[in-house]
């Protein structure tokens, strides 16, 4: 998508509501992941940590996702698509933690760079699946 196009989009009203109301779940739920990453890591290693996080804030951020970011019911179907989101998600999120610590960023620390990156693409991928997925009756 060119980026002009892509700009109009994001001033349209209803689509930069739901981009302010993603921050504000994602703020929520970022803030619960690092909270547990950095409680945990001297205790599990920084992999495990970080799926744990990942994990818990998952659950909190699909419930207020689809009613409040989208104003979308939490369905079975949309639950699966935001698992998949998620799971892309997740992969990238890892991969650039690992990537970041090996560039030198202390554990402790590389989680905020790789948020950086990828809440982003999270925010494209969870809008498809609330914008563009139907559950079927």
């Amino acid at each position: 998508m060119k980026l002009k196009v892509l700009i109009s989009k994001l001033s349209t009203s209803a689509t930069a509501g739901e981009a302010v109301r993603f921050v504000l779940v994602g703020v929520g739920a970022t803030a619960l992941h690092y909270a547990i990453y950095w409680l945990l890591l001297p205790l599990l290693g920084m992999t495990l940590s970080f799926t744990i996080g990942y994990g818990v804030s998952f659950l909190m951020n699909f419930l207020l996702s689809a009613r409040f970011t989208f104003r979308a019911k939490a369905t079975t179907l949309r639950g699966v698509g935001f698992a998949a989101s998620h799971l892309v998600n997740y992969l990238l999120q890892v991969g650039t933690l690992h990537a970041f610590t090996a560039l030198g960023v202390p554990a402790r620390w590389a989680p905020l760079p790789v948020y950086a990156v990828c809440i982003p693409v999270n925010f494209l991928l969870v809008r498809f699946v609330f914008t563009k997925i139907k559950e079927k009756v």
